[in-house]
């Protein structure tokens, strides 16, 4: 156990690590679930290849990163779906973001806010209108936390999302604070599978950002047949 003495200063290092503007970036980045390269982060945070390099390293020997080398290449992503829980829910906590300052920088902010990728589960008001769907129709309850009912058991199973291979030993299901909606979404193994299923279905597709998605034409139609859920435009 952590002595009490001891969480000040780890807090302090904890919120050190994120205090830097690159940094933060490289974790938001990250949020699409996927490992980048080095050199990619690097581009996206637009700064030298160097300079990235020291501002990884940190991350990583914080725990907050976790890194693996194949060839000449670096590949970084974050630690786990517990990292992912802080980096939204601090997101969700932040100041919003200054209002877009060209049309293309307005349709990305829109793309995100309506659909998008939250490390490995569905954000955004498409998650949203999801996890409120399920609570309507009795599959999702809150207790203590989030929790499937025995129907909401049989309706993963009706789609053919096997939850116990999907779960590990990570929580079945768990609430995640949208940071574009300030209300809360389906997260956790169930979460994450449900999101796969889309992908893998075609329901849903990455477009532009590595987290934006467009909800298909199928995809409509079968949010709307399942659960009630008329996708937005």
């Amino acid at each position: 156990m952590t002595h009490p003495e001891h969480s000040g200063p780890q807090l302090a290092r904890l919120a050190g690590l994120l205090a830097d503007d690159t940094r933060a970036r490289f974790c938001l980045a990250l949020l699409d679930g996927r490992a980048w390269t080095a050199g990619e982060l690097a581009r996206h945070a637009g700064i030298a290849p160097s300079t990235a390099s020291e501002h990884l390293s940190r991350l990583v020997d914080g725990g907050l990163l976790a890194e693996e080398r194949q060839g000449r290449h670096r590949y970084l992503r974050l630690a786990g779906p517990h990292i992912a829980q802080l980096i939204e829910d601090l997101s969700a906590h932040a100041a919003p973001a200054p209002p877009p300052r060209s049309l293309r920088a307005a349709g990305a902010s829109g793309a995100m806010a309506r659909a998008r990728t939250c490390y490995d589960h569905l954000a955004g008001r498409l998650a949203t209108e999801i996890t409120s769907a399920l609570f309507a129709r009795g599959l999702l309850q809150q207790e203590t936390g989030f929790a499937l009912t025995d129907a909401g058991m049989g309706w993963f199973g009706e789609l053919g999302i096997d939850l116990a291979a999907a779960r590990g030993r990570r929580p079945l299901v768990r609430s995640c604070l949208d940071w574009t909606e300030r209300k809360p979404h389906l997260a956790g193994a169930a979460g994450a599978a449900l999101c796969r299923h889309a992908l893998d279905t075609g329901w849903c597709v990455r477009i532009g950002s590595r987290r934006a998605l467009r909800v298909t034409e199928e995809g409509r139609r079968a949010f709307r047949e399942l659960l009630g859920v008329r996708v937005p435009d």
